[in-house]
């Protein structure tokens, strides 16, 4: 089950969000809708990825991965694919990088929660990504302290839209990254796959 490359013109503002989706869950609904809410995006793409480099176990096959993907996240502004495993591409930066070329005039927000933001130091080229491509970070339960003392967070502290201009973030000059507080559903994939409820 491939997706052909998604399709967006230029002006358009999409926000980006990435990860193995092992398996994709309410969770990840709800942030991808408070996203298009508060970041003036006109879209959200879900990036299923080949595989996470940071981690050392595969996961589920991507055709079985995108299938709940679409069963979980039907909107009509919100489009699952698999960009990553279609551009040979596996670091972000590497993805964002091939992503600006391929989509020339096309604002890309990344998404991420802020337990990702805590350990964004961590990723490869993580500084190109921060002064490259606008950020949004949702505020997940437990992660709103590490995020918010992180060494990006403090690196790029000056340039830091507050929650309130949060709908500005899409067409800011980078860098640029606004960290919002949502209600938010506390689920995770590890939890499901801890359950038995998915198999790889």
């Amino acid at each position: 089950m491939k997706c052909e490359l998604p399709y967006a013109r230029a002006g358009q503002v999409i926000g980006l969000l990435g990860g193995s989706f092992d398996p994709a869950h309410s969770g990840h609904a709800h942030i991808t809708r408070e996203a298009l809410k508060r970041f003036g995006l006109d879209k959200v793409w879900w990036l299923v990825s080949p595989g996470n480099p940071l981690k050392a176990e595969g996961p589920a096959p991507m055709d079985r991965r995108l299938t709940q993907a679409r069963a979980v996240m039907n909107h009509p502004r919100v489009e699952v694919t698999d960009i990553e495993a279609r551009i040979g591409t596996r670091y972000t930066a590497q993805t964002l990088q091939n992503l600006q070329e391929l989509y020339p005039g096309v604002k890309f927000v990344w998404l991420m929660g802020a337990d990702n933001l805590a350990d964004f130091h961590r990723w490869g080229q993580w500084e190109w990504i921060a002064e490259n491509v606008a950020m949004g970070v949702i505020a997940r339960p437990g992660t709103r302290l590490s995020a918010r003392t992180s060494k990006a967070a403090e690196r790029y502290h000056r340039f830091r839209i507050q929650g309130r201009h949060s709908q500005r973030l899409g067409k800011s000059t980078t860098p640029a990254w606004c960290f919002i507080n949502v209600p938010m559903v506390d689920i995770s994939s590890t939890e499901i796959r801890a359950r038995g409820d998915w198999h790889r």
